[in-house]
């Protein structure tokens, strides 16, 4: 683990301030899995970035606890259209960062964006920084106040 070197990754910390910590590792931590191994933690205190279209074009965030699918159903529900999963372009379009990468703050364009409520669960989180191997450490507290997103049961049971 090194301090962020890489300039999505930099990016990223110059946006959170000093507050926060984002760090880099030598191996990927792209997947939720990956994180955890990386980190030493649980994969449910792994913040996952996951961006979604709606049928309109409009750009939406999820950040879900590493452990859990996210039901799409219940998301179209809360936006009040239906939802698919965005293709690598988009993603890179709408946010700036590469899947495996996409940071819950710092985006190229405005975003809906929706908390999965599990993540209250933990006193720790971990997200992704900008880069596949970089994240941050934060609360749920925090990442609420810095995405102005809302929690809500979004996982797939």
């Amino acid at each position: 683990m090194k301090p962020a070197s890489a300039p999505g990754a930099r990016r990223v910390q110059d946006l959170l301030g000093p507050g926060f910590a984002v760090v880099e590792f030598t191996a990927g931590t792209r997947t939720s899995a990956e994180a955890a191994a990386a980190i030493g933690c649980e994969v449910a205190q792994i913040a996952k970035s996951l961006v979604f279209r709606t049928r309109g074009g409009q750009a939406v965030l999820v950040v879900a606890s590493g452990v859990n699918r996210v039901d799409e159903k219940k998301v179209g529900a809360l936006l009040g259209e239906r939802i698919e999963r965005a293709d690598a372009d988009f993603v890179r379009s709408a946010t700036g960062y590469p899947i495996g990468g996409v940071a819950p703050v710092g985006h190229a364009g405005a975003l809906a964006v929706l908390l999965d409520e599990d993540l209250k669960r933990h006193d720790t989180l971990w997200a992704a920084a900008g880069t596949p191997n970089a994240v941050f450490q934060l609360t749920a507290d925090k990442l609420a106040q810095i995405t102005g997103g809302r929690f809500a049961d979004i996982a797939r049971r």
